[in-house]
């Protein structure tokens, strides 16, 4: 079952949180709080984080969450 959009987002903004300002976190941290099943969950994880007040990058640039290929980060803007 997927977890929902408020558990995912609970998840990411403690990651966030626990982190502080200026460091980041995988999505994929996220997904295994969540499920050890957790793959599955990536897009749903990206979908949420692009809702909340994070910033993805990907390299130090600033992308889109759901739509940037590859590895990203989360993390709180600075």
């Amino acid at each position: 079952m997927t977890p929902s959009d408020n558990a995912i987002a609970d998840v990411l903004l403690d990651l966030a949180h626990q982190r502080g300002v200026g460091k980041t976190f995988c999505p994929s941290e996220a997904a295994r709080r969540l499920s050890d099943d957790w793959r599955p969950l990536m897009p749903e994880v990206r979908r949420v984080a692009a809702q909340l007040e994070l910033v993805a990058t990907q390299k130090s640039v600033t992308v889109d969450p759901v739509t940037a290929k590859g590895p990203i980060r989360l993390g709180l803007p600075g």
